[in-house]
């Protein structure tokens, strides 16, 4: 038996029986202008992913994630913890300048920094064609004012400020010279240098937090300005669209470069840490409202054009395996995008992969990972959302739904339709379906300035199209790890489900969108 036919076996297998109470049915009408006035869309969504901690770049299963993401997105660039971390090894206090039987070490080496791993880590992803979105943490425990302040991670970074900023200074003045050296300033004046990791948790510890990293901010800054004025710097990278008013303050006042503000958001933060309110904000609401509030906190400031990044957001923070490795993704990713175009520059979706250790060594392929790719390389129903949603055109136009997008790329009209439910559970505990998440959306959409039978493609992706967890569910869920066989027949049932390929009728589309069901269909004019 072939993979692909065990995969088909396994489906077939899990179907359970739908209460007829649950396949009521909403419609929705809309009417779409080929010939409309158009707003630029770009892919703010997908331009920049995060990851697991700089090290784990090395990796060939990490390289073999990005190769598998970046076909589905041609993503730009990489944010990953980590890059001054000790197993990295840049800052080696204690190396001597010469060796027996090696060579001397080159004087402009200064005996105390080694780029050997800082090299190969952003090599293997320029040669993948991904720029580092370098975020300058943790400490190197040598430099570090509390040896013994880790953070609760896995690999447990250390989170103090340093013992002497002049000798923090040093060492960004000498990454950013020999990146400038090693790549040229053409190419690194294109990366983002983030100061930090959302210090305004436990990821930074010194006291008072907001004054200590504001000095922690300016020390970065001026250092890498005083290496060349071309490289863009920027912050607070908080959690929880935190300290943006008062960050954007201090760089006025104290007259601190800053060529961008970055923070963070995911769609289960509380109103309380966001906005100081006791509301309970829908997890369909939350990155947009926070987003918002970002965008209006920049434009009253003094640096009203300052570009904003969400340089961390997504559906969880935590590991819920019903949110992130479930296909109620594609609706929620969908959405997210339709309510935070205009209002932002980029989103870096956290992360492409599951090549992960903040928790620990992964022990089964489906836990709630924060990847779009599963370990094995497996793809998850998030990475079929994005993939889809990549057929987006650029341009927008203007229709009358909550629930679709319309643009143009050429002469082509691609739309994106989805029915957005909330997840089938919450927490670590992965609940099983039993039967739909919701009424199927059913869209009769008339379509103006298209032939009136014109061709149109359809992907899907929901609880029966582009959904490895159907497969994986029909096995048992094995907690362990998976034999060679179900790695094969689990990368196949991942894969982006066949099209389908469609006539309009009279230049109507009439189109069914299950619960947690998102549907890319392209329309040729």
């Amino acid at each position: 038996m072939t993979a692909a036919s065990v995969v088909r076996h396994l489906v077939f297998a899990s179907l359970v029986f739908v209460s007829p109470a649950l396949v009521a049915q909403t419609s929705e009408h809309v009417t779409v202008d080929a010939t409309a006035p158009t707003t630029p869309l770009p892919h703010f969504w997908e331009e920049t992913f995060g990851s697991g901690r700089a090290i784990l770049s090395l990796r060939q299963s990490y390289r073999d994630d990005i190769k598998t993401v970046k076909a589905a997105t041609d993503f730009d660039s990489v944010r990953f913890h980590g890059i001054l971390n000790d197993e990295v090894g840049l800052y080696d206090p204690d190396r001597q300048t010469k060796n027996p039987g090696l060579e001397a070490v080159k004087a402009n080496d200064a005996s105390v920094y080694n780029f050997s791993y800082v090299d190969q880590i952003y090599d293997g992803l320029l040669a993948l064609h991904v720029r580092p979105f370098v975020e300058l943490s943790f400490m190197p425990k040598k430099m570090a004012a509390d040896p013994n302040m880790l953070h609760a991670f896995w690999y447990k970074p250390n989170v103090s400020p340093p013992k002497d900023y002049v000798v923090w200074d040093a060492m960004i003045r000498a990454l950013a010279q020999h990146l400038i050296d090693r790549y040229g300033i053409e190419e690194v004046s294109q990366w983002k240098f983030e100061v930090w990791n959302e210090p305004n948790l436990d990821f930074w510890g010194g006291t008072p937090k907001q004054k200590t990293y504001f000095e922690l901010y300016d020390h970065t800054a001026r250092a890498l300005k005083s290496v060349s004025p071309r490289l863009q710097v920027g912050g607070p990278a908080t959690a929880q669209a935190a300290w943006v008013t008062p960050f954007l303050e201090h760089v006025k006042a104290e007259n601190v470069p800053a060529d961008f503000v970055s923070t963070h958001v995911y769609a289960n933060d509380r109103a309380e840490d966001v906005f100081g309110t006791h509301e309970v904000i829908p997890r369909d609401q939350m990155v947009y409202r926070s987003v918002k509030k970002v965008h209006e906190e920049i434009a009253a400031s003094a640096f009203p054009k300052m570009p904003l990044i969400f340089s961390e957001y997504g559906a969880s923070y935590s590991n819920e395996p019903n949110v992130s490795d479930s296909d109620f993704m594609g609706p929620w990713l969908a959405n997210t995008i339709r309510q935070c175009d205009g209002i932002i520059a980029t989103m870096s979706y956290w992360d492409f992969s599951d090549v992960f250790e903040e928790q620990g060594v992964v022990r089964t392929p489906f836990y709630g990972g924060f990847g779009v790719v599963a370990v094995d390389n497996i793809p998850k129903p998030s990475l079929n959302a994005f993939l889809m949603l990549h057929k987006l055109g650029d341009q927008r136009i203007a229709v009358d739904s909550d629930s679709m997008l319309a643009t143009t790329e050429g002469k082509r009209v691609v739309l994106a339709l989805w029915n957005y439910a909330p997840p089938t559970g919450e927490g670590p505990t992965y609940t099983m379906p039993h039967g739909a998440a919701g009424p199927e959306k059913v869209f009769d959409v008339t379509l103006k300035h298209v032939a009136p039978g014109a061709n149109a493609t359809v992907w899907r992706v929901d609880d029966d199209h582009s959904n490895v967890l159907k497969a994986f569910d029909a096995m048992g869920r094995p907690a362990g790890g998976l034999t060679q066989a179900q790695i094969k027949i689990l990368q196949v049932a991942g894969q982006l489900a066949p099209a389908e390929h469609v006539r309009l009728n009279a230049s109507k589309l009439h189109l069914t969108v299950p619960a947690h069901g998102l549907a890319v269909v392209v329309i040729e004019r």
